[in-house]
Formats: structure tokens, sequence, C-alpha cells
């Protein structure tokens, strides 16, 4: 059986680009949590930056997140994310040490 994976991934984008980057992600919200592999997903917005966004994901395997990760729209967005983007993702893998919320 497969470990769960799960990151924090902070996204810094051009200022300019910081609503238009909160839109195009805030539709993906819902339809990523309603991927089969996908145990928490979160979007959230730094209060003193608001060009800075960070997302909370754990999927119930490296293999689930590589299925979300080719989805069309993903591979588009990644093609494109600098437009967006002051400089790449920071991506900070992490171990879910307490039970998932997302189903209470």
């Amino acid at each position: 059986m497969s470990e769960p994976y799960g990151f924090i991934l902070k996204a810094k984008t051009r200022p300019e680009k910081a609503e238009a980057f909160e839109a195009l992600f805030r539709a993906y919200v819902e339809p990523s949590r309603a991927e089969p592999g996908c145990i928490e997903y979160h979007m959230l917005r730094d209060k003193e930056d608001p060009s800075l966004f960070v997302f909370y994901e754990v999927w119930a395997s490296k293999a689930a997140l590589d299925v979300h990760s080719a989805l069309p729209h993903m591979v588009a967005f990644f093609a494109q994310r600098f437009d967006y983007l002051e400089h790449d993702f920071a991506i900070q893998p992490v171990e879910m040490l307490s039970a998932s919320s997302a189903n209470r």
C-alpha cells in the first residue's frame, strides 16, 4: 500500500497577476477535492503579502498527484506559469501526522 503524499506549495505571483491567479485557482479547488486521490486540498493567501499563495495538499499517493498534475488544465498552467509567477514554486514535502479533517 502506498503512503499519502503531502506538501506545502508556495506560489509568489507577480503583483499585477495576483487577482488573476486567485480567480484561476479558486475555480480548481472544488474539482481537485473531488478527484479520487485527493485527501486534502487547501488554497490560502498571505494576509501581509497578497501576491503570495500557499497550497496545502495531501494525495493518497504520489501516483494520485501525478494523475492530477497530468490533467489538461494543470499541464496548460504549468507551461504558462511564469506569466503569473515571479519565480518557480517552492515545494516543501510534509508528512501527515494527524487524520484528515476533510470528511468531518
